[in-house]
């Protein structure tokens, strides 16, 4: 039976803490003198960098998307609040009851147009944000594969 030599017992545990950068979580200096026979370590704390900042930009591209969102909602909100204040002072101009009438079905009929539209238009902002996040993960995801086939051992 042929002896395995422990990758742990000649590793100096303290000089790693030593090495550890908490302020840039830079975890690759505390691996350096870590061997695994036939393990690139660097190569796998680079992959999973780039893995963290694909997340650190979906992340930017879900947070614009919400702020596009936001601002919309209340372009929105401010132009139905306007229409509410002109939709009163016509029906106080109203001279009979019938038109009063006519005037709020009307009212009421575009204020469900405008809703249906504004509730589409949201959701497809939405919908389109979603999917700029999707695609940036998506990317990493798909060379994140490439990378892992790359650091397996050849099969000969």
């Amino acid at each position: 039976m042929a002896k395995t030599e422990n990758a742990f017992a000649a590793f100096d545990f303290t000089k790693m803490m030593k090495d550890f950068d908490v302020a840039k979580m830079d975890m690759s200096k505390m691996f350096k003198d870590f061997k695994f026979p036939g393990v690139d370590v660097e190569k796998i704390f680079d992959m999973h960098r780039r893995n963290f900042e694909a997340v650190s930009a979906a992340n930017q591209v879900a947070a614009e998307g919400m702020q596009t969102l936001a601002r919309r909602q209340a372009e929105i909100l401010r132009q139905a609040v306007e229409e509410a204040n002109e939709a009163v002072r016509d029906m106080m101009a109203a001279q009979s009851p019938e038109q009063n009438a006519a005037k709020q079905a009307e009212l009421a009929k575009q204020t469900l147009e405008r809703a249906i539209g504004n509730m589409r238009e949201l959701a497809e902002l939405a919908a389109k944000s979603n999917n700029e996040a999707f695609e940036v993960i998506n990317k990493r995801v798909l060379s994140s594969i490439d990378e892992i086939k790359e650091l397996l051992p050849k099969q000969k």
